[in-house]
């Protein structure tokens, strides 16, 4: 059956074949040493991102969304009260969209987050009723759900209670009868800042009964350096025990996490990563949406980064096998039309094509497209459908273009046949953009800026430059999605390699954290956007 998604570069996967786990484990997904395992003993490492369904129960679109950037697992926020109440017949629609999506489903209750230092905030032993009342709705689903008992169940307030709280938890979780790989969020907003769950994590691990527990570490400010990351990696290694990246970001209101150390290290040591989160952040975080909107056709750079980038889920996923993915399918896809070009201009064109078929039963992935001048190029870049706009073309230049398909299994279909399409001299100028600055938070010795770039013009731009410039005795002590440079309180900011190039319309963000004298409340600008 045909799904489609474009996808700009061959992807290589390895499969990890891990032995059978022991008899006590639970049927389905479950624990293995240190590792995550399938019912038939394969390794599955999550690739996702979150999805918050609880505010937002009318965008069942987003599965099949987030499947189509080659995500394998997503994390859906659910509530049993604290917010929109997400009842048995709710979560049993969303068990069925994870299936039909082949997605495997981390199900996790939000109502706990903060506890002891937020207000309103649940118990886990609240939480665990709540999942007690829906568990007809996930019975029988072990092979592709998990169940978050709670999210980031304590903030920074008596954390040291949540060792007994959390095996008193799973105890209960069992002998209710859930037969699923369980996952805990550790403290401190789940950052663990304090250790707590490194340093109990033996002893929840050993309230199991079915020793089918993962932990799940949330990095954000506190893991700012790769040294923390590393060392609280090293410390579940060394042990032993099963853990996941369960929430990241690029960016955070508490400092900036090294998100390309967090994928590194995730993608070296086979961990599974799930970043936060799909779309519809508010209260100051928006810059963590991954898309615009829900529009899975407008990627943020926080979006561009974690599915395209380096060690993103684009390059490292890989399809559960219980859906099909690295099954013994070894059956192609049938050849994709010949691709059209349209909308051609001097640096982009919009390229269309008919659809291909899979009979090999692993369902089609995506498309990798080709472009050549005189060598062939992978083009980098996703779109959800059969069709891609191209960019960053060189004026009054020949191109000639081909498509292959690729199936859930990695098999590639045979290339196209080629079409070829020259660009426009331009004489449109450079184009337009605007930038706006945003302060993020800000305390008595400095502040965190999220600045939005948009192309303002009717035709792509190929990279900007925006220019600004900080009050007296400001310095800036850190920056993302950016290479900024300084002279004097003059700051220059340049876009990257991946999120330089905006379409019409499209906006990219960068950000930055400044130091500044106690007591002066100045802030930066006004920016300048040029571009190139």
């Amino acid at each position: 059956m045909s799904r489609l998604a474009a996808f700009l570069a061959l992807l290589v996967s390895m499969l990890i074949v891990v032995p059978a786990a022991p008899a006590h484990a639970a049927v389905g997904l479950r624990v293995n040493g240190a590792r995550i395992v399938e019912a038939n003993g394969n390794a599955f490492v999550m690739r996702g991102v979150s999805h918050a369904h609880t505010w937002y129960t009318s965008q069942t679109s987003s599965f099949a969304n987030i499947k189509a950037l080659r995500a394998n697992t997503v994390r859906v926020v659910l509530s049993g009260g604290r917010w929109p109440a997400n009842g048995a017949s709710d979560v049993a629609n969303i068990v069925s969209l994870c299936r039909q999506n082949r997605l495997i489903c981390v199900l996790e209750n939000h109502d706990t987050t903060g506890y002891g230092e937020q207000s309103g905030a649940y118990t886990l032993d609240q939480a665990v009723t709540y999942w007690n009342s829906v568990k007809s709705a996930v019975t029988g689903a072990e092979d592709y759900i998990v169940i978050n008992i709670g999210n980031e169940p304590y903030g920074n307030n008596n954390v040291s209670a949540w060792t007994s709280a959390t095996t008193s938890a799973i105890s209960r979780m069992r002998s209710l009868g859930f037969q699923h790989l369980l996952m805990v969020d550790a403290p401190n907003w789940g950052q663990d800042w304090q250790f707590t769950m490194r340093d109990n994590a033996q002893t929840v691990f050993n309230a199991d009964p079915q020793r089918n527990t993962v932990f799940s570490v949330h990095m954000y400010g506190v893991f700012d350096t790769a040294a923390e990351i590393t060392s609280y990696l090293n410390a579940f290694q060394t042990a032993g025990l099963p853990l996941v990246i369960g929430e990241f970001g690029h960016n955070h209101s508490d400092g900036n996490p090294d998100e390309d150390t967090i994928m590194a290290q995730a993608q070296q040591r086979g961990l599974g990563y799930i970043g936060w989160s799909w779309s519809g952040n508010g209260g100051g975080v928006e810059y963590l949406d991954m898309v615009t909107n829900f529009n899975p056709a407008q990627l943020t750079s926080w979006g561009q980064r974690i599915f395209n980038g380096a060690n993103g889920i684009g390059q490292t996923s890989r399809e559960a096998t219980y859906f099909g993915g690295g099954g013994t399918d070894t059956t192609p896809p049938t050849t994709p039309g010949t691709p059209s070009a349209s909308n051609v201009t001097s640096s982009g064109a919009t390229l269309t094509w008919a659809a291909s078929t899979d009979s090999g039963g692993s369902g089609l992935a995506g498309y990798n497209v080709y472009r050549e001048q005189g060598t062939t190029d992978p083009l980098l870049g996703q779109t959800t459908t059969n069709s891609i706009t191209l960019t960053g073309l060189s004026a009054s230049t020949p191109y000639q273009v081909y498509v292959r398909a690729r199936d859930g299994a990695n098999n590639l279909s045979a290339n196209s046949p080629t079409t070829t399409f020259t660009t426009t001299s331009g004489g449109g100028g450079p184009g337009s953009c605007t930038a706006t600055g945003t302060v993020q938070s800000q305390w008595g010795g400095g502040y965190v800026v999220q600045v939005t770039v948009t192309n303002t013009g009717s035709t792509p731009i190929n990279g900007w430059t925006v220019t600004f410039t900080l009050p007296n005795g400001h310095t800036i002590t850190g920056g993302w999605n950016a290479t900024m440079s300084s002279t004097g309180q003059a700051v220059t900011a340049r876009g990257m390699s991946y999120n330089g190039s905006l379409p019409p319309g499209a906006s990219a963000n960068f950000g930055f954290q400044a130091s500044r004298p106690s007591g002066d409340s100045a802030i930066p600008g006004p920016y300048t956007c040029t571009p190139s």
